[in-house]
């Protein structure tokens, strides 16, 4: 048989997200739980008895005077009695001369918490007695009406007599520790949120290519090792990306110096389909190393600063105008956000250098929403089909079958691309554009 759990949807809606929050969340659960069971406990137990127990004592006073005056009648024995009672038992007392309750013995109204105690008490001291209860607009003292033979005998109990100051003391001391908790467990938290913001900032900025310093590692041991993990990750990657740049970037260097002694030699040559192929094939030799040293200087490194992006679209705008191209540029007011500019500049220029080769319409668009830009690149090319857009990021790869195999390119423009989003911490994604090209979709973080 399945058993049926309840949706717990709404639960993680109500959920805090930040750790800050959720560890405040630990804190104070528990504390609130903790002082309702100790709440409860007080009230079944010590309040309870104390508020029973007083109340007994008063009704079994009331019997008492109730008592004398019937076996002392009398107006000298009414006003001794009245004397002890006001003196000695903190009650005061008056006596109605042939007054008559409209309730039968025992009767109850809508009492609250000490008038029931005091009802109950009364209907054990006093069996077959009619009596009424009422608490006074300023809940200072309880009236007590209880039904004589001939009169009625009224009796004022001050609240010192009903009720105990333990309780308030127990609940002011219960609420000021609590708050004296929560306002160190605040404290604490702070402290040890403080370095783990730190590590979150640091691995933002990294992840956005934004240049990192080493910093202290503080706070717990778990964050310690977790700070020192992320320079350490820092630092290799750093390595890494640096060696294949040196790497890349010798090779292709390299290759040139051939690649120029060959074209000589070809130059030498007499004219013929051989030295046609040779020719064509030292072309495609060169736009790969072109290519190569492209792609390598896309992964120098560069220093991240504070630039407009929309001036730095429209040099592209202006440059792609100069050349013939049509094309359209629309966006909001201008943008600052921090970037490597020569990287993006690159980015944006192989993206519309390929969509020129491609297509004669291109249009740019640009908008700035709570924490991204957005810039679109519309075409009215032959597109790209949706199974290849993901192979297009391959290095070196051209699709020659949705793309004229004439137009040359190496096929490094869409990695580089792609790499230049990623080392901003932005991403780029291919879809079809209205105009029934290709649109490349551009997100940058702000």
């Amino acid at each position: 048989m399945k058993v049926p759990f309840p949706d717990l949807g709404i639960l993680k809606r109500l959920t805090p997200r930040t750790l800050f929050a959720r560890s405040l969340l630990i804190v104070i659960l528990p504390t609130i739980l903790l002082q309702i069971v100790a709440t409860y406990i007080f009230y079944e137990r010590h309040w309870n008895n104390v508020a029973r127990r007083l109340a007994q004592g008063v009704s079994g006073e009331i019997a008492g005077i109730i008592s004398l005056t019937d076996r002392f009648p009398g107006e000298d024995a009414q006003s001794s009695i009245l004397s002890i009672a006001r003196t000695q038992m903190q009650l005061t007392i008056t006596f109605e001369k042939e007054g008559r309750l409209s309730i039968s013995a025992g009767q109850q109204g809508s009492y609250g918490f000490l008038e029931r105690h005091m009802a109950r008490a009364l209907q054990q001291s006093l069996p077959g007695r009619a009596f009424t209860l009422k608490t006074n607009d300023l809940l200072e003292s309880v009236i007590i009406r209880v039904q004589l033979p001939n009169d009625i005998l009224q009796v004022i109990v001050r609240d010192k007599r009903l009720f105990s100051s333990t309780t308030y003391i127990f609940v002011m001391w219960m609420v000021g520790i609590s708050l004296a908790l929560l306002a160190v467990a605040v404290l604490f938290l702070r402290n040890q949120m403080r370095p783990i913001k730190q590590l979150s900032d640091a691995a933002e900025r990294f992840g956005k290519g934004q240049e990192v310093e080493d910093f202290k590692s503080t706070g717990a041991q778990e964050i310690r090792l977790a700070s020192s993990a992320f320079h350490e990750m820092k630092h290799r990657i750093s390595r890494q990306i640096t060696q294949r740049t040196e790497m890349l970037a010798g090779v292709s260097h390299d290759l040139r110096t051939p690649l120029t002694r060959m074209k000589l030699q070809l130059a030498m040559m007499e004219e013929g389909d051989a030295k046609q192929n040779l020719t064509g094939d030292v072309d495609d030799m060169r736009h790969m190393v072109e290519g190569y040293l492209a792609f390598a200087k896309g992964q120098e490194a560069e220093t991240v600063e504070t630039v407009n992006i929309v001036n730095l679209v429209n040099e592209i705008v202006d440059n792609a105008l100069r050349q013939g191209t049509t094309i359209a540029f629309t966006a909001p007011d201008p943008i600052d956000t921090r970037l490597r500019p020569n990287s993006v500049k690159r980015c944006l220029t192989n993206l519309v250098e390929n969509a020129r080769r491609y297509a004669t319409e291109i249009r740019i668009q640009m908008s700035l929403t709570e924490n991204q830009i957005l810039i679109l690149i519309d075409d009215n090319g032959p597109g790209i089909p949706r199974e290849m857009r993901v192979d297009v990021f391959k290095p070196f790869r051209r699709l020659d079958t949705s793309r004229n195999s004439e137009t040359g390119g190496s096929g490094l423009g869409m990695t580089i691309a792609r790499d230049v989003m990623h080392s901003h911490g932005g991403h780029i994604r291919l879809a079809e554009s209205p105009s029934g090209g290709l649109r490349v979709e551009l997100f940058f973080p702000h």
